[in-house]
């Protein structure tokens, strides 16, 4: 004998056949919309979490200068333009500034090069 009746509520509606109780897990409509969401939410926070972990470099003089950039064991260098700003370093790495020394970065500092000199802020 099937037996069905309905339960309603003002957040859903369903229909249980038989005995079962009302599981609030079985909202009709909104499957896959929440979690959708959800996801989309999720993937943009961790995009912005990852670009602040970068480390940057600013030029501020007039003339191009380079720094040399070892992460992950791999060497490269790394021309600044005058004026320009760019990002490197998202997971750490050593830096061998203008001047010969050579600075651990874990990602978030900013390498300011002033007047041929380097200071890491």
């Amino acid at each position: 004998m099937n037996v069905a009746f309905s339960c309603r509520s003002d957040w859903f509606s369903y229909k249980v056949v038989e005995k079962g109780g009302c599981p609030a897990t079985e909202a009709v409509g909104t499957t896959g919309i929440g979690m959708f969401k959800t996801l989309v939410a999720t993937l943009g926070l961790l995009c912005a979490g990852v670009s602040a972990q970068a480390a940057s470099a600013v030029n501020l003089d007039n003339q191009p200068h380079t720094l040399v950039v070892t992460e992950g064991g791999n060497k490269s260098e790394l021309a600044i333009g005058a004026g320009e700003t760019v990002d490197f370093c998202t997971s750490g790495c050593f830096v061998t500034l203008p001047n010969g020394d050579i600075e651990a970065l874990s990602g978030g500092e900013t390498v300011e090069i002033s007047g041929g000199v380097a200071r890491i802020k």
